[in-house]
């Protein structure tokens, strides 16, 4: 028996429940699947020592660090953008792979890092995330309420931030505690904005790219927590 609809893009808030609970079980399937695949690649990178290579490369170069930030905003529009493709699930799953991946490059001198900083602060790091990513879907599930609102407050906060990355790489600026606690406001608001997104606004065969939304926004809220961590240790 078929849980769709009889349209695949209509509007999740107007399918049918035994459709929206389908939908709503294949995207944070499909997160979990991310999350999964993210830590294996992350430990094969260090099981390999290719995490230290990368790490060694990245801080070889001044504004090494600043650079694969710019990167990874680069990669994640792409990869993002192929995901929410409606051209068919392979360029859905190709960009949904395709920042699995990047992330797990870009994390690697973080957690080389956090690893030699001290013990532990990556596991409360990621405590700390899944804490608050739960929190959160937790609130908008509860509330039904629509965070659509939120999409313009996070477009200019993401293009004061990207501001913020390109001046402190011009100018030296360090970009400290409060930004990082900034920062996770913003993802925590991303996670409710996408999280409603889920409830009310996605179509029915959207369930990758919806994932791949909500992967962005946790890797984004991991990011910053675990630089607040490690710079209170």
């Amino acid at each position: 028996m078929s849980y769709q609809s009889s349209n695949p893009f209509v509007s999740v808030a107007e399918a049918g429940p035994a459709a929206r609970a389908l939908f709503i079980q294949r995207t944070y399937l499909h997160l979990a699947l991310a999350l999964a695949a993210f830590t294996v690649f992350e430990f094969l990178l260090f099981a390999t020592g290719a995490a230290f290579a990368i790490a060694q490369f990245v801080f070889s170069f001044s504004y090494g660090f600043l650079a694969l930030l710019g990167g990874f905003m680069v990669v994640g529009w792409l990869s993002q953008s192929m995901a929410s493709s409606s051209q068919g699930k392979g360029g859905q799953y190709a960009g949904m792979a395709l920042y699995v991946v990047a992330e797990g490059i870009i994390f690697a001198p973080l957690l080389v890092l956090a690893a030699a900083q001290a013990n532990g602060v990556i596991t409360s790091a990621a405590t700390m995330t899944l804490l608050l990513f739960g929190g959160l879907t937790a609130t908008a599930f509860i509330t039904r309420k629509d965070f659509s609102f939120l999409k313009s407050i996070l477009t200019m906060g993401g293009f004061i931030a990207l501001g913020l990355i390109i001046c402190s790489f011009i100018f030296g600026i360090q970009l400290g505690t409060w930004f990082s606690l900034a920062m996770i406001v913003f993802a925590c608001a991303a996670i409710l904005y996408t999280t409603s997104k889920i409830i009310h606004n996605y179509s029915e065969d959207q369930y990758v790219s919806a994932s791949v939304e909500l992967f962005a926004s946790v890797a984004l809220l991991f990011w910053y927590i675990l630089r607040l961590f490690m710079s209170r240790d």
